[in-house]
């Protein structure tokens, strides 16, 4: 999905003193201000060989600030940095925001954080960025955690992470069955379809493959979870933009298209994110159903 984020400036007005000499009056806007943090605080993490990355944009247009939304009682954030925290087979955990409220509130909660741009086009171009700040050496595996998904199975990041380490592709995701027809025709569900390697042939929102007839394999519901090496990744934001990319607004495809693998794994997912409030409705109806019975 396309990011946005207004840019911080910084102003410069000139006073004159005397016909030959200027003063220099630096004003920095206090949004810029709150949004800097010394890259001395980042973590470093360049011993860590897995490190999920947590996308974590104040900005959504469905569902505007979604990210702090938090009468669980919790921040959805939170929900979701805890529910990758589950998985054994990584190293550690980071949320990469574009705020400083978003910022506050993972320090709050004890999470570890770096502020990225605003101005990311993409979710890969935010993680780019923040794999370079927290110094991840080029062979460090970074899975891109969606910071929308506050019920992911912690075992669904580890099959992903041990089928990762093992691939020879740069980049590894997750699929699962699709349940019915309405998800096959819904172009809000993207689908895949593999080779007979398991790597990619193409992703869409189309219904792949066309069912001419009942016979044969059916696509997969891709599920937004990405396992990528740290080289490759800031090869990707360098990669130019590609037709299908853009024609079918999914980042994915400029992999494909510039000619490398993409690992699917196949796992049952259950889970969804959250888009809408409808959907964070729902999600924290859920939430104090399982909080009162594992209450007793």
């Amino acid at each position: 999905m396309p990011e946005s984020g207004g840019r911080r400036k910084l102003w410069c007005t000139f006073r004159p003193l005397s016909p030959w000499f200027f003063t220099v009056v630096l004003i920095r806007s206090p949004a810029l201000s709150s949004n800097i943090v010394p890259s001395e605080s980042y973590p470093n993490l360049s011993a860590a060989r897995v490190v999920a990355i947590i996308p974590a944009r104040l900005g959504s247009t469905r569902f505007p600030e979604k990210v702090l939304a938090d009468r669980t009682g919790r921040t959805l954030i939170q929900h979701v940095h805890d529910a990758a925290k589950g998985a054994r087979l990584l190293d550690d955990v980071v949320v990469a925001v574009d705020d400083a409220r978003v910022r506050d509130a993972v320090v709050a909660f004890g999470g570890k954080v770096v502020m990225t741009r605003a101005s990311h086009p993409n979710g890969s171009s935010r993680l780019a960025e923040a794999a370079r700040l927290l110094r991840l050496s080029d062979e460090a595996l970074v899975v891109n955690v969606q910071g929308d998904e506050p019920e992911l199975e912690a075992s669904v990041i580890d099959v992903l992470v041990r089928e990762a380490l093992a691939a020879r592709a740069p980049v590894a995701t997750i699929a699962s069955p699709i349940e019915n027809e309405a998800e096959f025709a819904n172009p809000n569900v993207v689908k895949v379809v593999r080779r007979a390697d398991n790597t990619a042939l193409y992703f869409s929102r189309a219904s792949i493959p066309f069912p001419r007839t009942t016979l044969g394999p059916r696509a997969l519901k891709h599920i937004g979870i990405y396992a990528y090496r740290a080289a490759f990744l800031q090869k990707y934001v360098s990669m130019a933009p590609t037709p299908l990319e853009l024609a079918e607004s999914l980042e994915q495809l400029r992999v494909l298209e510039h000619g490398h693998e993409i690992l699917v794994v196949e796992r049952r997912v259950t889970t969804t994110g959250i888009d809408t409030p409808e959907q964070y409705d729902a999600f924290v109806e859920r939430w104090v159903r399982s909080d009162r019975s594992s209450c007793g």
